[in-house]
């Protein structure tokens, strides 16, 4: 788990992100029309990971940002932030993780 932690996580460019009412959506926007009928709506905690999620910040640096920003222990925000990229991962809004250097 923790070589995981050391992986950079991009966000797919072809998902537009806005906020509506207070509501974080996501929206893919792909060539095949009936691809768009997905919309995905996170909650505060996600929407703080997908801004995060920029190929900059370590999934370790997202953790300890949320440790920083919420009441959360170490070992919550990593479970948490594990199952979102999985969740993220396995709808393909992320693109291919990399190593930091």
């Amino acid at each position: 788990m923790s070589d995981k932690l050391n992986l950079l996580f991009e966000r797919d460019p072809n998902v537009v992100y806005r906020e509506i009412a207070g509501e974080a959506i996501l929206v893919p926007i792909r060539k095949n029309v009936a691809d768009t009928a997905c919309v995905y709506m996170l909650n505060e905690t996600s929407a703080r990971i997908w801004d995060l999620l920029d190929g900059t910040h370590t999934l370790a640096d997202i953790r300890d940002a949320l440790v920083a920003e919420y009441d959360v222990t170490a070992e919550r925000a990593t479970a948490d932030l594990l199952a979102v990229i999985d969740e993220l991962q396995e709808i393909q809004l992320l693109a291919s993780p990399a190593h930091a250097l």
